[in-house]
């Protein structure tokens, strides 16, 4: 495979140089991310690893459980972990996410994560061109899992009153809140990404409680770059190494 190594804040990671590569998403997931403590985080559709490898740095105490379903992303994601030194705390499972309980009961237990993150295809099949690099296919469009499947399964991992972060479209709030209801995932935060102060709303970011009371608090909103286009002083301490 053809690789770039590449680094950001405190980690190194080896990117197909054509197929999948980690965009800001990724970083605002993994910022979004506030609880004090987390013993046990799951990442599904774990790509490369970096969320996953960011949380593990961020919260030094837990273990990281990487989701994911193609070969050669999982093998990087494999070679990332031993990169940054996290061969004791994280591992990766091949897995189709719409078949995670039928297929991994062996690997993991059910209601066994304090929490889940996600950074998933957000298009649907119809919508837009679908890219002929099928890596970059699957992590845009819902070409192996739909929004309901990701949910389902974000669900079946949590514990009671667990928490799921993901980054999504704000064309389909609507419909990610609902779905999320139904599987008895609470919406609790909410934050809208921005290019910049006159742009609509490019992305947003949302924190559910597994069983959680209702009632959301939405945060103020984040912007990716200055008028004159250089990155937000918020985007810069992201990306700054700690």
């Amino acid at each position: 495979m053809d690789v770039t190594l590449d680094s950001i804040r405190d980690i190194r990671l080896y990117q197909s140089r054509i197929g999948y590569r980690f965009s800001v998403d990724s970083l605002l997931l993994y910022d979004f991310v506030n609880l004090e403590k987390i013993n046990n985080i799951a990442d599904l559709g774990a790509g490369s690893g970096i969320v996953g490898i960011l949380l593990a740095k961020k919260y030094p105490g837990a273990n990281v459980t990487l989701f994911e379903l193609q070969a050669s992303l999982i093998r990087l994601a494999e070679e990332n972990i031993i990169l940054n030194s996290l061969e004791a705390r994280m591992r990766v499972i091949k897995a189709d996410i719409r078949d995670i309980k039928a297929c991994h009961l062996s690997l993991v237990t059910c209601h066994c994560f304090n929490l889940v993150v996600s950074n998933p295809p957000f298009r649907r099949l119809k919508s837009g061109l679908i890219n002929l690099e099928e890596e970059k296919a699957i992590a845009r469009h819902e070409v192996k899992l739909r929004l309901d499947e990701l949910i389902d399964a974000a669900s079946y991992l949590l514990k009671v009153k667990g928490r799921f972060c993901i980054i999504y479209h704000p064309c389909r709030l609507s419909e990610l809140i609902d779905t999320l209801k139904k599987r008895e995932l609470e919406p609790k935060r909410l934050r809208f990404v921005h290019s910049n102060i006159f742009s609509e709303a490019k992305m947003i970011l949302l924190e559910a409680v597994k069983r959680g009371r209702g009632g959301v608090k939405v945060e103020k909103p984040l912007y990716i770059y200055e008028e004159d286009g250089s990155y937000s002083g918020e985007l810069r301490e992201i990306y700054k190494s700690p």
